[in-house]
């Protein structure tokens, strides 16, 4: 693809994406604005910001790599999102929006504290690292995969890459908050959806259709059978089905719900969301399935089949509209770091900054937040800059630490009446260690580490329920005589 149309694309693609940051800086007046959006968006824009920022660079670039490399065994990973997805609008959205705006909190760390009347702070300061460590983890995966991006298709050093990916982000996010990080993700959506749909089409009728599809997986033995017991086994199923489990914990697809307008709206982002996430997830398993008839090994994408989707468009379409194309991609993890950054950047100013000066502001506690984000991008960077990360383990790890953690958590908080903050307390501390030593000691390879996670923490606060109410009455009994 000749560079120089390229180039011309993403330029004016990322100029686009800088004005929309400086329309909306002029928009941001309050701390519920810059975190929020004011609690007024609409439909389209929630579904498919909130269904942008779920997928990230791993849509366009982890899943269809995976695909290429192991056969239709991810496709497993792909159903657990989709059911996961769903459960998450219809169970845990309307309440969390109704609940969030009762409590009259923004973040997740405080929306716990307040629900679960936790006058120490200690659910709020520990939720705040929790999301602060993983988010940092989880924004080095999108500038990874930003940094492979513009090194693949611009013939730029790697490093390079990853910081004009991050200079970017940083810029429109800090300067218009959530409102720009939600309308630029609502284009980028749908620029994602777009791309999806047409590349593997193409790819189909020009990779000699599904006989040489089925030749080639017979000659570098992919199965093309989600059911194939040497390509995946008992334990891999429920390991990919087990992803679904953490939507109920990811704090910047969480944040969209609480942020709609009302619940009408909520309930129509729900159905644009599914039909969002059904196609594009197809697409990207096409993505894979059709790659395998176009390339016969990974040396013909440079060694990376994370990278299949940029050399597929490289191989298909004319300079100016595979820029476009490969503009999707860009928009895939552009669409998932600004969110993060944002959440962040709002835990720091609204969990850290206002509950130590309770008298902070509305410009203070905006400005701690975009200096945050700042702060947050640059430990980010930092870590991506390793040339050998890979995003689906750096997205897999933070998923089921967020999954691990606030899954549970939220759950049990916005369904329980009466809850004691202090068993939430036990059961995010022992989902986010088992995550943590699942992963250290190799567990993860047999089973994802998100599903005992998950497990041992609502197990740990159901048994420290038991255990503070016995205390309860027998304090009453002993009081009674």
């Amino acid at each position: 693809m000749a560079m120089q149309e390229t180039l011309i694309t993403f330029v004016i693609y990322l100029i686009f994406l800088m004005g929309v940051g400086v329309y909306f800086y002029k928009k941001t007046e309050t701390a519920e604005d810059y975190v929020l959006g004011g609690r007024g968006m609409g439909s389209w824009v929630t579904a498919l910001s909130a269904q942008a920022s779920d997928m990230s660079g791993w849509l366009l670039m982890g899943l269809p790599g995976a695909v290429f490399m192991t056969g239709m065994s991810q496709t497993w990973t792909a159903i657990g999102l989709t059911l996961g997805t769903y459960l998450n609008w219809k169970l845990l959205a309307p309440k969390l929006r109704v609940q969030t705006e009762e409590t009259d909190t923004m973040t997740l760390p405080n929306f716990l504290s307040k629900k679960l009347k936790d006058d120490t702070g200690t659910i709020r300061v520990f939720s705040a690292i929790v999301i602060l460590f993983f988010f940092t983890i989880y924004s080095s995966s999108g500038l990874v995969a930003a940094g492979k991006l513009f090194a693949s298709i611009l013939g730029i050093d790697y490093k390079v890459a990853v910081l004009i990916g991050v200079g970017t982000i940083v810029f429109y996010t800090f300067m218009g908050g959530y409102l720009a990080c939600c309308w630029t993700d609502f284009f980028q959506g749908t620029l994602m959806f777009l791309a999806i749909l047409v590349v593997p089409a193409l790819a189909y009728t020009n990779g000699g259709g599904m006989e040489n599809i089925i030749f080639q997986s017979n000659v570098r033995d992919i199965s093309l059978n989600i059911f194939h017991g040497s390509k995946i086994g008992t334990l891999g199923v429920i390991s990919a089905l087990a992803w679904g489990l953490g939507y109920f914990g990811q704090p910047h697809i969480l944040v969209r719900f609480m942020s709609v307008k009302n619940i009408e709206e909520l309930n129509k982002a729900r159905r644009i969301a599914m039909a969002w996430v059904l196609i594009s997830l197809m697409g990207a398993v096409a993505i894979g399935i059709t790659g395998i008839g176009m390339f016969t090994d990974i040396s013909q994408m440079g060694g990376d089949s994370e990278k299949i989707f940029i050399y597929m468009i490289s191989k298909l379409f004319n300079p100016w509209v595979g820029g476009v194309l490969l503009a999707a991609i860009l928009s895939a993890i552009m669409s998932t770091i600004d969110s993060q950054l944002l959440v962040s950047a709002s835990t720091l100013s609204e969990d850290f900054f206002r509950y130590i000066k309770k008298d902070a502001s509305e410009k203070q506690i905006m400005w701690v937040g975009r200096i945050g984000i700042i702060l947050i991008s640059l430990v980010a960077t930092i870590i991506a800059l390793d040339t050998n990360s890979q995003i689906l383990a750096m997205v897999s790890y933070a998923w089921a630490g967020f999954g691990g953690a606030f899954g549970p958590a939220i759950l049990m908080t916005l369904y329980c009446k009466e809850l004691d903050w202090r068993s939430v307390f036990v059961g995010m501390l022992v989902g986010v260690a088992v995550v943590i030593s699942w992963k250290v000691s190799g567990m993860s390879t047999y089973l994802y580490e998100i599903l005992p996670a998950f497990v041992m923490n609502g197990l740990a606060v159901y048994i420290s329920e038991k255990v503070l109410c016995y205390k309860k009455q027998k304090n009453y009994i002993k009081i009674k005589n």
